[in-house]
């Protein structure tokens, strides 16, 4: 069992946290969640050793092992893939070459009774143990059958590792995590990289998993399906709860309604007795009883009721220019790279004035190219028309990585804006909660939610009539999100969005997209009725091949 013991951090003239302590137990499956730049990724930092704490220390067991997974970073390598993420089972080789050692000493030795002979006795059984739960007999197999789940074709096993993008060589690290079977994985942000399918895999891999799991994400469906106790760190202390999320908020916010009934009540009884004691002090009948009453008072214990962090970004998306009729319209749109592999095979799209499309499927189908061409960042074969008066803004998927890490969150914006926004840049910079001395934040010390509040108030210096969005929740936590998605509701122009999150596109758009292949299939909802569609193909197909 790890544990943390009296955890305090200070950071950045902060203090994150103040005397915290838990326990992590061997089943528990933990959702950490708060809002951005509270600690999260810190204490997993801190709880893995990778940063030290102001105060306090983690108590790991003797031979347990912590896996880790970082918001960003992953395997980068000249190998192949298979040989990148085979390379986690390094224990399984390690425990058959030690088991031959072992027994070949047990065959050799004659001292039966001897502590020494039961105690390789003992390291035997431990490493069978260890060998069945690191699947040692199918190693090959459950290499495959990790990078399958997370989305990897088998014609990509041999292709190497440098030749994937960022968010594909963090899926190997994430393979590899798995496959090593730590005691207790740290996923900081798991699904920003995954897409739904992989994402579903993942849930129902996670649900299995043989040790615990502490976990960072504002993926509310997910933690609800993987969780089963959650930590939410607020204005420096850590609330406790034995439920998946959903359960978790309700409980805390009937606790907290309780709370504030009873500190009134309480308040309520002490002002009468107060003034009992101020109306009969001086009567000598009831002198006494004025004594006792005060001395009730004294020793009464005030009910606190436990602060609340309601800060809230507060914006909506200027009112939109008129536009065509139609915004965009593509025929036959082909994209390839190195006329070798093609992305895109003559897409036929438009999209209205007013409408609001979701575009979704795995990763690397191409959602995020015809973004990108859409937003003028890539070439294309075929034809693209872009309808009158057309004004569009664009939300690159790493668009927080854009920013430039030297400047200033006030530099930021001020470099952006227009003569006639100047004077509205501190109002704007305080509705995405950047006050005071904040502004004056270097882009490097910004946690990754506050460079994304920042790169959607950049977004909003000019009023468009197209936006494309591009994965827009990384990073964000829960309460943004649902501001971000109140003001896309909101907004007058037609929208393309690329998420992953259920949540979020849940009642956002009226058309879902699917890449698939190098083509498009489209249908009619938002994205609860695109999955009920793929679940009822689906079990269609089950019956065909039963048939």
């Amino acid at each position: 069992m790890l544990t943390v013991n009296n955890l305090t951090i200070h950071f950045g003239g902060r203090t994150l946290f103040d005397n915290v302590s838990f326990a992590v137990k061997d089943k528990d499956r933990i959702g950490l969640v708060g809002r951005n730049g509270n600690g999260k990724s810190t204490l997993l930092k801190i709880i893995c050793g990778l940063q030290e704490s102001s105060k306090g220390s983690v108590g790991v067991p003797n031979n347990y092992e912590i896996g880790y997974l970082p918001q960003d970073g992953g395997a980068n390598s000249e190998i192949s893939v298979f040989e990148e993420t085979a390379s986690a089972m390094k224990e399984i080789k390690d425990l058959e070459e030690r088991i031959e050692k072992i027994n070949q000493e047990l065959t050799e030795r004659t001292d039966y009774e001897t502590d020494s002979y039961m105690k390789l006795i003992e390291e035997l059984t431990d490493s069978h143990e260890r060998f069945e739960v690191l699947g040692g007999g199918a190693s090959e197999a459950e290499v495959e059958k990790i990078l399958l789940g997370l989305g990897f074709d088998r014609n990509e096993f041999s292709k190497k590792v440098n030749e994937f993008s960022g968010g594909w060589q963090m899926r190997i690290e994430l393979a590899k995590i798995l496959l090593r079977k730590p005691n207790v994985v740290l996923l900081d942000e798991p699904t920003n990289h995954l897409d739904i399918e992989s994402i579903f895999w993942l849930e129902n891999f996670l649900k299995e998993y043989y040790g615990a799991i502490l976990i960072v994400s504002h993926d509310k469906r997910f933690l609800d399906i993987v969780t089963n106790r959650t930590m939410e760190i607020s204005l420096g202390k850590i609330y406790d709860g034995k439920y998946p999320y959903t359960a978790f908020m309700e409980n805390r916010a009937m606790q907290r309604d309780l709370q504030i009934a009873s500190a009134k009540n309480q308040q309520k009884k002490k002002e009468q007795m107060e003034r009992f004691v101020e109306r009969f002090k001086s009567k000598a009948t009831f002198a006494s009883r004025a004594q006792s009453k005060q001395k009730m008072i004294d020793k009464m214990e005030v009910i606190e009721v436990e602060d609340e962090d309601i800060s809230a970004m507060k914006f909506r998306f200027p009112e939109s220019p008129r536009s065509g009729k139609v915004v965009i319209e593509s025929k036959n749109l082909t994209k390839s790279y190195d006329g070798k592999k093609i992305v895109l095979k003559g897409i036929d799209f438009a999209l209205d004035r007013g409408e609001k499309v979701a575009f979704v499927g795995k990763n690397g189908e191409g959602k995020s190219t015809f973004s990108k061409i859409i937003a003028g960042q890539e070439s294309y074969d075929g034809e693209i028309a872009f309808g009158a008066n057309l004004s569009l803004g664009y939300y690159a998927q790493h668009q927080a990585h854009l920013l430039q890490d030297n400047l200033t969150v006030f530099d930021i914006i001020n470099n952006a804006a227009q003569n006639e926004m100047r004077s509205q840049i501190r109002s704007l910079l305080g509705a995405f909660l950047f006050s005071g001395d904040d502004v004056y934040k270097k882009v490097s010390v910004l946690s990754g939610g506050e460079k994304s509040r920042l790169s959607l108030a950049k977004l909003l210096l000019e009023p468009v009539n197209l936006l494309v969005m591009d994965e827009p929740t990384n990073h964000l936590d829960m309460i943004a999100k649902e501001v971000l998605k109140n003001a896309l509701r909101e907004y007058t122009g037609a929208m393309i969005v690329v998420s992953h999150d259920r949540d979020f596109l849940e009642g956002l758009t009226t058309r879902t997209i699917e890449f698939k292949g190098g083509y498009t299939k489209e249908y009619p909802g938002d994205i609860r009725e695109f999955l009920e569609h793929q679940k009822m193909e689906a079990l269609h197909e089950l019956d065909i091949n039963i048939k």
